[in-house]
This record gives structure tokens, sequence and C-alpha cells, in this order.
């Protein structure tokens, strides 16, 4: 049983009690002490989950211990009881410890000042048996650029809830950001379900919720309304002046070519600040938003993508106009390496933890797993992952059949013993990890100290030869320092070379390199990799192997 799973059966020593005071001296022990420390309190006690910060990297803290959250999201329209069998099996499958579902407005609040929280109470007794944690998609005034998940009294009424007006005076499906009753409708039912979910969930089955989903406006950058239009006028909020070190005056006069588009950035992200900060003021869950990229290289046309939405050129202006979001997270469905990663370093930032919160379920896109998590990464979560039948190619996978499956379900299975570990320590920047490109067959990283490793994808059995690359892409691995000159090792269809970092006379050899698995937070040695298995460097292939590695000079 893993810790988290402890919580669930309320099985609290005394020194479980007193996790959430402990919890905090994390940062000053070391991490076999850190982790001997971890207890899970008690239903009725546990620490609300949060996102720590230290020295510039980023944590889940789960039952007060580091979580990696290995997730999967379901379907848009998987949000109802009836669908729940259909979505279960999938997730055994993929060995997941984290399910996002949708939550929408027009789901709990079908007419006006009428509240149903049937199907949240549903689901968190059903997440609760399946023993896995949640993550709720608030689907409301947006649902990628659109009010469809809003109730027909919101959706269906524009004299009250107007729409987005383009230059032209065309009306677009987007709801206004810089309307009241919008902004007061949304967060009221937004507050009511928060409340509902702090009443019931003691068990902290919810670790995070995602604040609207995918914002912004497809065809227009911004809205010309007349309440628009005055804003716009007006002189540019305080804090945003302060963000971009610029003098006051209207957003035509401080940004020039870019106001329209930060104009309608600011106006959204000042709209899902008031809802997150009223929700977080009854019940202080984590809150992120999620992201429908642009170009991760080029400029665009802001019509051409969804405006106003945190793209990569506005997140300082989302940052500054939403402190009561936790993180910012890319939905990316890029298949190539250089964009998929390239997108990583745009949102693993200093000033905001990454999380991939859906991705594509592509088999080959499961390969990048290995990406997000050595860079710090709270979570990854493949779109799609259930059987009720909708399938969203050529984004992801044609179907969800046996190996769209087993591609995500091999990383899960493969270090879901070890998440928490690895978590944290990744929280003191000790892990690294690598997937497979197209266009090399070799990478190198500097693991800081005195070693690297050279990565490579299909060489022989010896290591010989030139290295091919793998028949599909799927190769990946993850490294985490332990301690010095000690490394913990896994990863498939890939070899793992040591190198040393800076070229020196004195020669070194792997001193020892067990294989083994991690159980209830406790290494359990197997056996011993020696010759064959480890003079060529360490080959991993489609099996799960683990290793803890120990190098030395001689």
């Amino acid at each position: 049983m893993s810790l988290w799973r402890f919580a669930w059966c309320g099985r609290v020593s005394q020194r479980a009690r007193r996790v959430g005071a402990r919890a905090r001296h994390f940062r000053s022990l070391g991490l076999a002490t850190a982790l001997a420390l971890v207890g899970v309190a008690s239903a009725g006690t546990a620490p609300i989950p949060q996102i720590v910060k230290q020295n510039g990297r980023y944590v889940l803290e789960v039952d007060g211990a580091p979580f990696l959250m290995l997730a999967a999201q379901v379907n848009n329209s998987s949000n109802w009881p009836a669908m729940l069998p259909k979505v279960w099996p999938a997730i055994g499958r993929l060995h997941a410890n984290t399910v996002e579902v949708p939550i929408a407005w027009e789901q709990i609040e079908p007419r006006e000042g009428e509240l149903d929280f049937s199907f949240l109470d549903t689901l968190l007794a059903q997440a609760r048996e399946q023993r896995v944690r949640l993550v709720l998609l608030w689907f409301a005034t947006w649902k990628n650029n659109g009010p469809s998940y809003a109730p027909e009294w919101v959706k269906l009424h524009n004299e009250r809830f107007p729409r987005v007006i383009d230059a032209k005076g065309r009306v677009w499906n987007s709801l206004s950001p810089n309307f009241e009753a919008t902004l007061t409708a949304d967060r009221k039912a937004f507050v009511a379900l928060v409340r509902h979910l702090q009443s019931v969930d003691a068990e902290r089955t919810v670790l995070m919720i995602q604040v609207e989903n995918e914002t912004g406006v497809y065809g227009a950058v911004r809205d010309h309304s007349s309440t628009a239009e005055a804003l716009f006028a007006a002189r540019v909020p305080r804090e945003i002046a302060k963000a971009f070190d610029q003098r006051s005056g209207s957003w035509a006069q401080v940004f020039g070519k870019d106001a329209d588009e930060f104009f309608q950035a600011y106006s959204i992200a000042h709209f899902v600040e008031q809802v997150a900060a009223a929700g977080k003021a009854v019940y202080p869950l984590p809150m992120y938003v999620n992201v429908a990229l642009r170009d991760p290289f080029k400029d665009q046309d802001p019509s051409q993508y969804s405006s106003g939405g945190p793209t990569w050129n506005v997140l300082h202006v989302w940052k500054a106009a939403a402190p009561s979001i936790d993180a910012i997270g890319p939905d990316i469905y890029f298949h190539d390496y250089r964009s998929y990663t390239h997108t990583l370093e745009q949102y693993g930032r200093a000033d905001n933890p990454l999380f991939v919160p859906e991705t594509s379920n592509d088999p080959a896109g499961a390969r990048f797993f290995f990406e997000v998590v050595g860079r710090g990464g709270l979570g990854f979560a493949p779109f799609g992952m259930d059987f009720t039948g909708y399938f969203n190619f050529p984004l992801g996978a044609a179907r969800l059949d046996d190996e769209t499956l087993e591609a995500f379900a091999r990383n899960y299975e493969l270090v879901s013993p070890m998440m928490r570990e690895l978590a944290a320590l990744n929280r003191l920047g000790k892990v690294w990890g690598a997937a497979e490109p197209a266009d090399t067959h070799v990478q190198h990283i500097v693991l800081g100290g005195r070693w690297q490793v050279e990565v490579s994808y299909g060489r022989g059995v010896f290591g010989n030869g030139e290295a091919k690359g793998n028949p599909t892409l799927r190769g990946g691995v993850l490294l985490a320092e332990l301690g010095p000159d000690e490394y913990l090792v896994t990863g498939y269809d890939a070899r793992v070379t040591f190198e040393r970092a800076q070229p020196g006379s004195s020669r070194f050899m792997i001193a020892r390199a067990e294989e083994g698995r991690y159980e209830h937070g406790k290494w359990i040695f197997e056996r011993l990799w020696n010759g064959d298995q480890t003079d060529w460097g360490l080959n991993f292939t489609g099996l799960r192997q683990v290793l803890r590695v120990r190098l030395a000079d001689y």
C-alpha cells in the first residue's frame, strides 16, 4: 500500500498526526529523513494539497508529502454517472493515480439558483473506491473559447451575458470577459461548487481545480463592445503598468501594436482571477488554468489562435493579472520533439510550475512523459482516456486500443512505486529525463557535479555501431541523483552510458548496479547487473527495470 493510499484507510499513528507541521521541515532535512517522517493524516485531518516553491523549484504536496500526478483526462462529455463505468477500466489499465474530470456549469446549475452536486458526490465516492485522486475541470464561461458548457439561461441570453464583438461589429461565440453580470454568475456558481467540495472532501480526494478551459477567442483579437472600448481607452491598471515598468496611459499608448491582444489577455485573466480568488477564500486548493497553444517559435496574427488565453507571449500579463492562479499549464498536441520540448521550456519558468494537464494520447507522445518529469513537472495527463468511444484523431490516437493504452501504462507502472521519491528529488533539482527525438538518436545529459550520460536509441546489443533509433518513437529515460556518485536510472528502449562531465585522466567504473524496486518508500534489492549488463552501457528494453548505480574512480 503506497503512502497516499494509507490515508484512505484512516490508520493514523501519533506520529502521523504531526505530519502537517513536520512536512514544512522537508527543506532542511535530507531526502531519506524527510520521507521517513511522512505519515498520512486521517480523513478528518488530511492536509490540503498545495504547490510549494523552494529555490526556484516546485512540488505538489499531497498528504503533506511530495506527489507526482500520473494523470489521465477523460473525454469532455464523460462527466455523467452513466459514463463512469466506461472510465474506471481505462484508468485501471493505465495505472494512473489521478483523473481529470470536467464539472460543467450547466450540470450544477441548470436553472439559475438551483444547484445540483449529485454528479460530484458520485464521482468522489467512486474515485475513492478506485483509489485515485481527482482534478476538477471547471467548464463555465469558457470551454475552448466558447460557452457550450454554460447553462442555457446564460449562453442563450446575449442581452444579459454579451458575447465578444469584433472590430467590424460581428458577434463571436465567446462570452465577453468585460461584463459584470457574467463574472458574477460564474463566480457565484464556482464558489458554491468549491464550498460543497470543501464540506464533503475531508479526505482530499480532489488535488487541484482548473478554472475555466482554454480561455480566449478565435477569429477576433479582442472585444470591441462599447463597454470594452471604454475600458480600452482608460488607463492601464496599475498592476499591469508596474509589471511592465511602464508609466500609466491607455492600452494603445502603453502597448502600441500589442495593445489589443494584451488588453484581451488582461480582461480574461482578471475575470479568472476574481473567480479563482473567491473560490480560494472558501477552500484554498491549488488552482490552475490550461492553454490552447499558439506556434511556439514564430509570431502569428492573434486572430489565428485563441487570443487572450495564456499563450507564451502574454504569460507576463496573466502572471500580473491573476496571482491566485498557481500554475499555467500548456495543453500540448505537438507531435515533434522540438515543438514539444520548447513548449516545456516556455511554461516551466521560475514564476510558473511546469504541469502538462492535457496532451495527445497518440502512442508516440507517451515518451514525452520522461521529459516532463525530468524537467520538474508536477504531472502529465494524456487526453481522452476512457472507453466512451470518442477519439480526437489526428490530434490523438485513432482509437483507444491496447497499443495506445500500453504506451502510457508502461510509463506509469514503471514510475508509480517511486513517484513520491521522484517528486521529492525533483524538488531538489536532482531529476533529469530524456525522450527520443526523430532527427537524432544520441543525446547528452549533464547531471551536475562530475557526471553526464549519453542516451542512445537503437544501438546493437553491445552498444556498437551507429545508433539508428527505434522502429517507432518510444524511447525515454529518467535519472535521479541519490547521493554523491549514486544515481537512480530507469527507462525504456534506450541505452545509458555514464561519462565524465569534464575530461579527466583518472579512470572510473560502475562499482555497483543494483536492479530492484521501491515498496512503501523502501528500496528492495533484486540482483546485481555486471559483465554483459554493464560493460557496454546500461541497456533498457521494454521490460520494467530500475537500477541504483554507484560510480567510482580506480
